[in-house]
C-alpha cells in the first residue's frame, strides 16, 4: 500500500513513463559548452564529442561507469552512536561543573548537526549533576555556556569515550 498521495506505477505504466522521461530529457538543450556539465570534461572521448555537437545535456553521470564523478564532494551523514554502558559510565563521575553526584549523562547539542528528533552520539556526553544540567537546557546558547563556564566539553566527552572503549566496559 502506498503513502496516502502516492501513486501506483504498474510495470507497463512505469514504462511508458520512463519513455516520456528520456524522450523529454534528449529534447532539452544547454546554452553553454557541454563539457561543463556534471561529469564532463575537456578531454572528453569521441562518443561524448559527438554527444556534444548535438547540443544536447550529456548522458546523467551515473550512467556513465567509465568517467567517475570527480567534483562532486560527498558529505558523510553523522552516525548517532548509542551505547548505554557508556551513558550508565558518564553518568557515574562527577559533575563536571561542581563535582557533585549523581549526575546526568548530557549530549553535547553543538557537537553534530541537528537531525530530526535525534540526540547528538553518545559520544558526546559529560556528566552533569541535576541544577547544572537544567541551567544549561534554560539557558537557550549552549555553546557560551560551556564558554562561560571555562569548561572545554568536548575534550571531556572525547577523553571519557577513549576511557569506556580502552577498558572494555561498553560494547
Amino acid at each position: 500500500m502506498p503513502s496516502p498521495g502516492r501513486a501506483l506505477v504498474f510495470p507497463p505504466n512505469a514504462r511508458i513513463l520512463e519513455d516520456a522521461f528520456q524522450a523529454k530529457m534528449a529534447a532539452l538543450t544547454v546554452d553553454q559548452n557541454p563539457a561543463s556539465i556534471v561529469g564532463g570534461t575537456t578531454t572528453d572521448t569521441a562518443g561524448d564529442r559527438a554527444w556534444a555537437e548535438t547540443g544536447q545535456v550529456s548522458p546523467p553521470a551515473i550512467s556513465r561507469p567509465d568517467h567517475p564523478i570527480t567534483n562532486v564532494r560527498v558529505v558523510p551523514k553523522p552516525h548517532r552512536l548509542r551505547d548505554k554502558r557508556h551513558r550508565e559510565f558518564v553518568a557515574a563521575q562527577a559533575c563536571v561543573v561542581c563535582g557533585r553526584k549523581p549526575s546526568d549523562a548530557h549530549h553535547l547539542r553543538f557537537a553534530q548537526p541537528r537531525a530530526l528528533g535525534r540526540k547528538v552520539s553518545d559520544e558526546f556526553t559529560v556528566p552533569l549533576c541535576r541544577e547544572h544540567h537544567g541551567a544549561l537546557h534554560r539557558c537557550g546558547n549552549e555553546t557560551r555556556w560551556w564558554k562561560d563556564a571555562g569548561i572545554d566539553a568536548i575534550g571531556i566527552a572525547r577523553d571519557l569515550w577513549g576511557q569506556t572503549r580502552s577498558n572494555g566496559t561498553a560494547a
